[in-house]
């Protein structure tokens, strides 16, 4: 492996560039860009194709959840385009959890 030179651009699927709409993709595609090591991430790019794994995928829920946006990791594996990953974000409710009533 060390002695493999590191991928370049061209060593990950891109599309036409398309740019983020809204606050939430553009939010989203700054996260992305940040945490993927790449340069724009536009509205139809995919997580995986752009050299997104399941542990970055984790690392990418956690950063959204400290930015205000709630999401499931499941949700990013069925919508791992930008722009389908910020149509479906705040759409799952959140669960409300009750404050613990024991008396110790």
């Amino acid at each position: 492996r060390r002695a493999l030179p590191a991928p370049d651009s061209d060593a990950y699927v891109s599309r036409e560039y398309e740019a983020p709409q809204g606050e939430v993709e553009q939010l989203l595609a700054q996260l992305w860009a940040e945490l993927l090591r790449v340069d724009q991430v536009g509205r139809h790019d995919n997580f995986f194709e752009l050299g997104g794994h399941s542990l970055l995928a984790v690392t990418l829920i956690e950063r959204m959840r400290q930015a205000g946006l709630s999401a499931d990791v499941r949700v990013l594996f069925s919508q791992p385009t930008l722009a389908a990953l910020g149509a479906a974000i705040g759409s799952g409710r959140e669960v409300d959890v009750p404050v613990n009533r024991i008396v110790p």
